[in-house]
């Protein structure tokens, strides 16, 4: 049993420990908000914070986070209140929408780490997240905009 906690709950699962994590949140936990891009931490489409931290859950077995704290797309809060979330809201972020979980984990993480970044604080950040339709503008936007209202962990 591999045990973890999960957006808050403590998860016992019963799965190969090499499984990579991003398996095990969309088919064991049903969590399929953290998305399948590329399978080799290159596109970020997979990205979830493991203890806080932006993680490429496509590469991460499972058995590396037992014990520790997993938050998805579907744990940052519970109704699109995360000031990240509420930015791409405002400023209408996603074109396809494909990226768009990954996007705003890794800018929450960013966020929590250093609540005020420049323009190559956040290119720095984002460069490993992909979109596919380019919004890249209004993702460095919407991040400026959630730096202005303040983010929390969740």
């Amino acid at each position: 049993m591999i045990r973890l906690t999960v957006n808050g709950q403590q998860q016992a699962l019963d799965v190969d420990p090499q499984t990579p994590l991003l398996w095990v949140l969309r088919d064991h936990l049903g969590l399929t908000g953290t998305k399948f891009g590329c399978g080799i931490a290159q596109c970020g489409a997979c990205t979830v914070h493991l203890d806080g931290v932006a993680t490429r859950s496509c590469v991460t077995p499972v058995s590396a986070v037992e014990g520790r704290a997993v938050t998805t797309i579907e744990g940052l809060s519970t109704d699109a209140e995360h000031p990240v979330q509420q930015a791409w809201i405002d400023l209408d972020v996603p074109q396809c929408g494909f990226c768009q979980s990954g996007q705003i984990m890794a800018a929450a993480s960013l966020l929590a780490e250093n609540p005020t970044p420049n323009d190559a604080d956040i290119d720095q950040a984002m460069s490993g997240t992909l979109c596919r339709c380019g919004t890249y503008n209004r993702v460095r936007a919407a991040i400026k905009r959630a730096a202005e209202t303040g983010t929390e962990e969740a």
